[in-house]
């Protein structure tokens, strides 16, 4: 785990950008989620063997260091659900608050990329 900067009182320290670091993360602060964590690797690996190409598993810890920084920090977590929820209580996408919703959705995300890319 590193000792990267956390914004607000984070559950866990961000782990190291390795599978195996990831998924010790996840059973710490979402043990709930590591069988949505295997499959999605499981579909990653398949796809990287058919196409011959890495890019599929990179994607795939890309994906679950973002979704790690999300469910490590309350506050990240708190807008997740909070945008989540909005996004459901819509009628679809012609519904004039299914656009903010789904914008605090990205915005959320966008935040947990930085946070793990940067």
């Amino acid at each position: 785990m590193t000792t990267q900067p956390d914004h607000g009182a984070a559950l866990i320290p961000r782990p190291e950008r390795t599978p195996e670091a990831v998924r010790v993360a996840l059973a710490r602060i979402a043990p709930h989620r590591l069988a949505e964590l295997e499959q999605h690797k499981e579909r990653a690996l398949a796809a990287a063997i058919r196409s011959r190409r890495i890019g599929h598993l990179m994607h795939w810890l890309d994906w679950w260091m973002r979704e790690v920084e999300i469910e490590r920090r309350p506050d990240l977590f708190a807008r997740c659900n909070d945008a989540l929820a909005a996004v459901h209580r819509t009628a679809g996408r012609d519904d004039p608050g299914f656009r903010p919703a789904m914008d605090a959705l990205a915005a959320v995300e966008a935040e947990a990329a930085r946070a793990v890319d940067g």
